[in-house]
């Protein structure tokens, strides 16, 4: 069995499907490091516009899987906290692999997120989620840190910093009604209708063109890691001139002018 799917669904979509459901897609190594090189070939497609993550069955992802998540590629010769190290690090670099892949990520969260799924579904560029989906900080629940795989850094600035101490310190698990009450997610929808959700998101991102949607991300993630307003409007004014240069620029230009759909060659 394919632990993650990817299929076209429709042009400019890529749909990622975590693929292990009688686990409610719990993460293994195998897993993991499918979804690194799925997000690695992405990345350099220039037919993919959008990538939807999501889960098969009835969760998005539960975590970690306890039963056995195997060994981090190229560990088999470390010790037992250098290999630990090693699965860790593995892991959590998913979450800048997602913010620096050129195109947003949407995570339609279908189902329980725990744990590291709750992760992916705070690196992703928009989030959905179906009336069933459940949302938890698992780590602490577990005798660890609820500070893991980004967690720290990226619920805070969604959810703000008070509401985060709370669901990082009790580890509660929350549904799809509060996710979308604190802002954690922006729409929430019957289950059968997730996917359409997800798909009618991507395409109002494809009505723009594709290097501004790319500097548009990329620029939207830098100004959360900047301290100062400034600096964030200095990166806004090259990103602005840079954008200007292109084709596609006129394109939208003209065809905003001559009240027709764009065509973008990102050039």
């Amino acid at each position: 069995m394919t632990v993650i799917e990817r299929s076209e669904s429709g042009a400019g979509v890529a749909l990622l499907t975590l693929n292990r459901p009688e686990k409610l897609n719990a993460m293994t190594s195998e897993l993991v490091q499918s979804l690194h090189e799925h997000l690695d070939e992405i990345a350099v497609d220039p037919a993919v516009r959008v990538v939807i993550l999501t889960g098969a069955g009835r969760g998005f992802c539960a975590g970690l899987d306890l039963g056995g998540y195997g060994a981090a590629p190229h560990s088999a010769h470390l010790g037992r906290t250098q290999a630990g190290f090693a699965t860790q690090k593995h892991i959590a670099s998913l979450i800048p692999k997602l913010r620096s892949l050129p195109q947003p990520v949407i995570a339609a969260v279908n189902g329980p997120a725990a744990g590291g799924g709750f992760a992916l579904v705070l690196g992703s560029d928009i989030r959905l989620a179906a009336r069933s989906a459940r949302f938890n900080a698992a780590f602490i629940r577990i005798g660890l840190s609820a500070c893991d795989i980004g967690t720290s850094w990226l619920l805070p600035r969604l959810v703000g910093a008070s509401r985060a101490q709370e669901l990082m310190l009790t580890g509660r698990v929350f549904d799809a009604e509060e996710a979308y009450r604190i802002g954690l997610v922006v729409d929430l929808v019957d289950d059968h209708a997730l996917i359409d959700c997800a798909m009618a998101k991507a395409h109002q991102v494809m009505l723009n063109a594709p290097f501004g949607v790319a500097l548009t991300k990329e620029g939207m993630w830098s100004a959360l890691e900047i301290p100062g307003m400034q600096a964030a409007i200095d990166m806004e004014n090259r990103q602005q001139i840079m954008a200007s240069a292109t084709a596609d620029h006129r394109e939208a230009m003209a065809a905003f002018l001559e009240r027709r759909p764009p065509d973008y060659t990102n050039s």
